[in-house]
């Protein structure tokens, strides 16, 4: 989005104007045991990559297309740029027609490539400069020093969902059946490989450097006098983007964020009432696969961060956290 301010692209311009491998996409559609692919009745805009709206989809998903993400073992191996896997992305069938429905995806590493193409400039050196430095975000990055590689939090969980052939069954499946252990990630999330720079996950970062990014936002885009995004580009990012033949949006049926809009990034409360949970119209925030979430309210001027390196668990202790937040207010 500080590209956007600069007018290096719009939102609503075709993806294929940066990324011509996205020229000609091609739907997978599937009846029963019978597939086939049409062309898309669109191109997929840059704005679809935020919103998730793109027909993308994600190797741990249960879908048609994300069973061919894994059977290329996309996302698995990661010696591979973050150029070659968008190339390996686009090599892959859409799951729907761009703006259909909203799906959860690597629409993000997606983005991260395009930064990287519009800026001239790899991932995580525009990050640095553009983000990390300004901010005094000075513990975060793709890459720890072996030094430090000890400060690395461990890892819990039944199983790593970027391993090779690990779908949302065989994540359920390990859940019930399997029992926490400490995990080894060191091939999927490497510390200390180059290469291993995505826009979905990769990155390394203490909670402090993560409030400073949040407070940023909570800011409208600016921390110790150090201004990242302007206040109407904050704004923007945290309207509502989907149609609300869209709303609620969910993932694979069993995760709903019911009265939440999504963002540019993120979603976005619409309606504190249907989402069960304390909160205010307008607050924002997303959350990881290991158990790491985070919200902005900005009505309320609060920034809760919750880190809880437990991977693929289905439990939503988070939920507590933010309720025991909201309770704690005092007028």
């Amino acid at each position: 989005m500080t590209l956007h301010e600069e007018g290096r692209f719009h939102l609503d311009q075709p993806l294929s104007q940066y990324l011509p491998q996205f020229a000609n996409p091609e739907v997978l559609e599937t009846d029963g045991s019978i597939e086939r692919l049409v062309p898309s009745q669109r191109k997929i805009l840059i704005k679809d990559l935020f919103t998730h709206t793109s027909g993308l989809s994600y190797t741990f998903l249960a879908d048609s297309v994300a069973e061919k993400y894994r059977a290329s073992r996309l996302l698995t191996d990661a010696s591979i740029s973050l150029s070659d896997t968008v190339r390996l992305i686009a090599d892959h069938p859409l799951l729907f027609h761009p703006g259909e429905r909203w799906h959860y995806s690597v629409s993000i590493d997606v983005l991260a490539h395009l930064l990287e193409v519009i800026a001239n400039c790899p991932l995580g050196d525009f990050l640095r400069n553009r983000l990390f430095e300004p901010l005094g975000m000075d513990q975060s990055g793709f890459e720890v020093e072996e030094a430090h590689a000890s400060n690395i939090v461990d890892m819990f969980g039944n199983i790593d969902l970027l391993a090779t052939n690990v779908g949302f069954d065989e994540l359920v499946s390990a859940t019930i059946t399997e029992p926490n252990k400490l995990l080894d990630l060191t091939s999927t999330y490497p510390h200390d490989n180059p290469n291993h720079a995505r826009g979905g996950h990769g990155l390394f970062m203490t909670i402090d450097d993560y409030f400073c990014f949040a407070q940023m936002l909570l800011n409208g885009g600016k921390l110790d006098g150090n201004r990242i995004l302007g206040r109407k580009t904050v704004e923007l990012m945290h309207c509502n983007h989907l149609p609300l033949a869209l709303l609620p949006f969910g993932l694979n049926d069993l995760v709903m964020w019911t009265g939440y809009g999504f963002g540019l990034g993120s979603r976005v409360c619409i309606d504190p009432a249907q989402t069960n949970l304390t909160g205010s119209v307008g607050e924002f925030g997303w959350a990881g696969a290991a158990k790491t979430y985070y919200w902005v309210d900005p009505k309320e001027e609060i920034v809760g961060i919750f880190m809880c390196q437990r991977l693929s668990y289905f439990q939503v202790p988070e939920r507590d956290f933010q309720a025991l937040v909201y309770q704690a207010l005092i007028d």
